[in-house]
């Protein structure tokens, strides 16, 4: 499968770049906990924006358009010594096709833009001359089985599990449904409504991007994918404290697995870690991870931001979480919602949307 190259003007690769890139700090005021000592991704500001992820429109159909993304590879060629042999590979397309970046004019930056599906996660390398290296801007990295690394990139919308086991999703299925607001009979006939009623042609371009195992409207999916790139020095929270509660669990009931023991179970260690006043709860190892409460409200800020944000970010999948607030936000005075003829609800989010979710014609890809 060769590459499909879509050309990008050196106004937006530098306008991309140079905000991030183009200081020459020395100090790693970037290390947030999620690099080692003397990772020189510590002195990038946002890192995590590399490689670019970005809409794409061929020009004539923004409907076939959306299924896709362009993602831009930057390499910094900045002392030169690479010369100007510098392609790359990856399993986006054929790994035995290198595909050759550009100068951007005289700049230090090498780039080239591929156009890639949506709801992907690849890996790839760079290569100078003979020489493989890997995207050394990029956090996102993976060891394969036979110890070869990879910089790794994923696409909008994408459900594949990026950071965490099966049995962690699990958990954090168990915990975020506990949270949000869709817990009640209600919501849950209004959810199930919602995506019964989506036509055909949402069936297929949304409905089928649901993430499976994270019932309501994706929010595990969503902290997946933000601890993998914007928030990846928080994903050692995660790791750490979901042992934790795995741990605590399983000393309450010694007799059930933790993701078949009943909702009562999740609402009082959900209260036990609210409450938590330094070493209350038991089984809990202060000495790993001293506030229970902290990941708590770490949590709480994922999983509600998840559940509402654009669903290309992996959470609120099909706008689930959008619909649930329109039909939710009535008229303080009366209780109503307003008149249906000339405002269906305060929230009428689809008009502000592109296709498929929205009705608004103004966006292409």
């Amino acid at each position: 499968m060769t590459a499909l190259v879509a050309r990008k003007d050196t106004t937006y690769v530098l306008n991309h770049c140079t905000k991030y890139l183009a200081r020459d700090n020395s100090d790693a005021r970037h290390n947030y906990g999620q690099y080692e000592p003397g990772d020189p991704r510590a002195k990038i500001s946002e890192a995590w924006r590399f490689p670019i992820i970005d809409s794409y429109y061929d020009g004539q159909d923004y409907r076939a358009s959306h299924a896709f993304n362009i993602v831009t590879f930057v390499y910094v060629n900045r002392d030169g010594r690479l010369g100007d042999d510098i392609s790359m590979i990856g399993t986006f397309a054929d790994l035995y096709s290198p595909v050759p970046l550009s100068q951007v004019e005289d700049s230090i930056y090498w780039a080239v833009t591929v156009v890639v599906p949506k709801g992907e996660a690849h890996r790839y390398k760079f290569l100078a001359g003979a020489r493989s290296l890997l995207d050394p801007i990029n956090p996102q990295q993976v060891t394969l089985i036979d110890g070869s690394k990879w910089s790794t990139f994923f696409t909008e919308y994408c459900t594949d599990s990026l950071s965490f086991e099966r049995w962690e999703i699990v958990l954090l299925e168990r915990l975020t449904n506990h949270i949000l607001p869709f817990r009640t009979t209600e919501a849950q006939r209004f959810l199930n409504i919602y995506y019964n009623s989506l036509d055909r042609q949402n069936k297929d371009s949304q409905y089928a991007r649901v993430y499976r195992l994270d019932q309501p409207v994706g929010a595990v999916n969503f902290i997946d994918k933000i601890v993998a790139r914007q928030e990846s020095h928080r994903l050692v929270d995660y790791k750490i404290c979901l042992e934790q509660v795995d741990r605590v669990l399983r000393l309450r009931d010694p007799f059930e697995e933790p993701s078949r023991m009943p909702p009562t179970a999740y609402e009082q260690l959900y209260n036990d870690m609210a409450s938590d006043d330094g070493h209350s709860i038991f089984g809990w190892d202060y000495s790993r991870y001293s506030s229970p409460n902290f990941f708590l409200q770490l949590l709480r800020r994922h999983t509600y931001t998840g559940a509402f944000s654009h669903p290309k970010y992996g959470g609120n999948m099909g706008a689930a979480g959008w619909a649930f607030l329109e039909g939710n936000l009535v008229d303080p005075k009366t209780g109503k919602l307003p008149d249906p003829i000339s405002t269906p609800s305060y929230f009428d989010w689809s008009r502000a949307l592109e296709w498929p979710l929205g009705r608004n014609p103004e966006y292409r890809g």
